[in-house]
């Protein structure tokens, strides 16, 4: 939950310096620092409370003004989409395709790169999504992205069951004995109140995830490797052992 509101806060004194029309340089010679040191301090998110204090001074703010900027646009930011919208991304794969690049903050070079895709499809798909209000597409292809932080595909909706009927075989593929790959299976008998306990760890832990892609998002595109996570939880018993259950019926 930490490194999200860090994430967020630093996001806003971003639009603040654009907004003013400041760069990295600019609070180089304020701070009496390297650009380079600078973009370091932005792209780890290390800010003490100074610092941060000293670049808002630059702007005229205070620290109160970039929380409220925060909240203000977190306010304004999608957090999910309709049932509509969801069903139309998902009756499209390119332009789900589209939607979970945005996601990533993928830029449109980035796309057309990677991908067998041309220039006008793919400027055509993301004019559907600035229709949806997931991105704004800005002058040179640029992209915007609107959704909040806490953005999330719906409970058990079009697009999270398209994922777990199509998907779920593939991810699961695997041995996870890779180098930057991990599988924990654990299970054991937990009371209601340990179990809202470990349910908020769990979505702290999706937040921090959230924060890191965020911030990762300054890094050169080579840099960054598609990482996916599946984070679950629920009571269940395995079939496998149910013929053993007194009075299923088996013997």
């Amino acid at each position: 939950d930490f490194l999200s509101q860090t994430a967020q806060l630093i996001g806003a004194l971003k639009r603040a310096l654009k907004t003013q029309g400041k760069t990295y340089s600019d609070i180089a010679r304020y701070l009496s620092l390297s650009e380079a040191s600078v973009k370091r301090m932005f792209s780890k998110r290390h800010f003490s409370l100074r610092r941060l204090d000293q670049v808002c001074q630059m702007l005229g703010l205070e620290i109160s003004d970039l929380v409220q900027m925060m909240n203000e646009q977190h306010a304004r930011s999608l957090s999910e989409l309709s049932l509509e919208q969801e069903r139309e991304i998902v009756a499209d794969v390119e332009l789900l395709l589209i939607a979970v690049c945005v996601l990533n903050r993928w830029r449109f070079e980035q796309i057309t790169a990677y991908f067998s895709m041309d220039h006008t499809r793919c400027y055509r798909l993301l004019n559907r999504l600035d229709r949806l209000k997931m991105i704004e597409l800005l002058p040179g292809n640029r992209i915007k992205l609107l959704v909040a932080p806490n953005f999330k595909w719906r409970e058990n909706g079009p697009i999270q069951q398209f994922f777990l009927q199509k998907l779920q075989s593939d991810f699961f593929a695997s041995r996870f004995d890779q180098e930057h790959e991990s599988l924990i299976v654990v299970n054991g008998m937990l009371a209601d109140s340990s179990i809202a306990v470990f349910r908020r760890k769990l979505e702290q832990l999706a937040r921090e995830f959230d924060a890191l892609s965020d911030g990762d998002a300054e890094l050169p595109f080579a840099d960054r490797n598609g990482t996916t996570v599946i984070l679950a939880m629920r009571q269940w018993r395995y079939g496998l052992f149910q013929q053993f259950v007194k009075g299923s019926g088996h013997t």
